[in-house]
């Protein structure tokens, strides 16, 4: 077997190729990731197929996908640094909303949060 690394490909005339698809992988990769500073002004520290944030709230973000998913069956899971009762809040094909709450007082507070989508 042979083993082809590459960081792009090329087309013979020069120009760049799209990305290959790789079927059996497509259902088992994230169809989108983020993870963002919910204190301040909600800073993305690193994304993927997120376009931008929303701050909803306190605690509240909404993620905004670049590329919309197929359907509204998905899945998304969210976590958190700082008080250990993140969920995702709503979901919908183009964002998903994640909230962290205090599990102290009950009460949304921000922190470091992330989701990641497979669809």
């Amino acid at each position: 077997m042979s083993t082809i690394k590459a960081n792009t490909l090329l087309h013979s005339d020069g120009s760049t190729t799209t990305q290959p698809s790789i079927p059996a992988l497509d259902q088992r990769m994230a169809k989108a990731w983020c993870i963002v500073n919910q204190a301040g002004s909600q800073t993305i520290l690193g994304s993927y197929n997120v376009s931008s944030i929303t701050d909803h709230a306190v605690g509240m973000t909404y993620f905004n996908f670049a590329t919309a998913m197929a359907d509204g069956n998905f899945s998304a899971v969210g976590s958190g640094n700082s008080y250990g009762n993140t969920f995702v809040d709503s979901h919908a094909t183009t964002r998903v909303r994640v909230a962290e709450m205090n599990g102290a007082n009950s009460s949304y507070s921000d922190a470091l949060v992330s989701i990641v989508v497979f669809a």
